[in-house]
């Protein structure tokens, strides 16, 4: 059943806005968005595992009301629920993480 949400959610995902989506994935899907509101990380927990979602897959592609899970649940002041999936969240690597050069010698530019 986990392998066929998932599946699910990530061929639904690939469609667009605008493909139909399967009415037991969308229920799940508002189901963890309603449930990190609250910002309970116990009945949070409880839908992850009730519903078997893969977080690492979910939550980088899951859009609550237009905006990504994770700012939607920051701006619904959702801090603890924001701060448990941000790790599930795309990184970030610049080239000063490399370098190491001191920030007077960084060299800026915009295009």
């Amino acid at each position: 059943m986990k392998a066929l949400i998932t599946a699910t959610v990530l061929a639904l995902s690939s469609f667009g806005a605008t493909a139909a989506m399967d009415p037991y994935v969308e229920t799940t899907l508002i189901s963890v968005c309603k449930t990190g509101l609250s910002n309970n990380q116990v009945q949070f927990t409880k839908t992850m595992q009730e519903n078997r979602i893969n977080e690492s897959r979910i939550f980088p592609r899951l859009v609550c009301n237009g905006e990504s899970f994770h700012q939607f649940a920051i701006n619904n002041g959702a801090d603890r629920t924001a701060n448990r999936i941000a790790r599930y969240l795309p990184g970030k690597v610049t080239i000063h993480d490399l370098t190491m050069i001191p920030k007077d010698e960084l060299l800026y530019v915009n295009f």
